[in-house]
């Protein structure tokens, strides 16, 4: 049997160490992987499931919120990414957000975000760290908490942005000890899951490299995967 492929976006500066640990935590459970750069062609061979990564933070004009000076965007790297998503998402292909990621899911389905967690969670600590420090809860009987069976986790912490108000179909699957926001997914669809955590930072943990393998099964049941290379016509 041919081992689902995988695409996982990135920034094109400096994102290939981040697709390196994609790569290797996707190896570990049994998928192949592809690198998807904004500017770049896309892959012929159909994916059977994404990931959309960290990195850059989302343009506020996509979702109405506040511009903020010395931020760094990326407007090709949102587009690129909301056209993949405008495609997986009703054709329900697996589908899991890492940091970035789970924002751009939510802004997606017609969420938006706070663009600085700490203008409105004033006694969060400015924690950033790849190591894992943050404890967050899982939300009891979500898909969430069945995948990594830690409850209480302790993950990492690279964001300053976080979910604001859902978009269409998302709950909350995780808050930090604050209240932010550390998971949204939707039960209905056969996978879809956003982490606010880098779970490819963390191979080493099982709950995290569970996350990566139940993206994996959930591949390997698609029949009909999404060929992308189309979507830049």
């Amino acid at each position: 049997m041919t081992r689902p492929l995988i695409g996982v976006t990135t920034s094109r500066r400096g994102g290939w160490r981040s697709y390196l640990m994609h790569r290797l935590a996707l190896f570990r459970v049994g998928a192949r992987s592809v690198r998807l750069i904004p500017g770049e062609p896309l892959p012929e061979e159909p994916l059977q499931g994404l990931i959309i990564g960290g990195g850059d933070d989302i343009g506020a004009e996509i979702y109405g919120g506040k511009v903020l000076p010395d931020v760094r965007i990326d407007p090709d790297r949102d587009k690129m990414e909301l056209t993949l998503l405008k495609a997986a998402l009703p054709a329900q292909l697996p589908v899991l957000g890492i940091c970035r990621g789970s924002q751009m899911i939510n802004v997606a389905l017609g969420g938006t975000l706070h663009t600085d967690i700490y203008e409105v969670y004033v006694q969060a600590p400015k924690m950033r760290t790849v190591l894992p420090k943050k404890r967050v809860s899982i939300e009891r009987d979500s898909r969430l908490d069945g995948i990594l069976h830690c409850n209480p986790c302790l993950v990492n912490a690279l964001h300053h942005q976080s979910v604001d108000r859902l978009g269409d179909g998302l709950k909350i699957a995780a808050r930090d000890e604050i209240g932010i926001v550390q998971a949204i997914e939707n039960e209905k669809a056969p996978f879809l899951i956003g982490v606010q955590w880098h779970p490819e930072l963390l191979v080493w943990k099982k709950p995290q490299q569970r996350l990566f393998a139940a993206l994996v099964r959930a591949a390997e049941d698609v029949t009909a995967p999404l060929g992308v290379a189309a979507l830049a016509s």
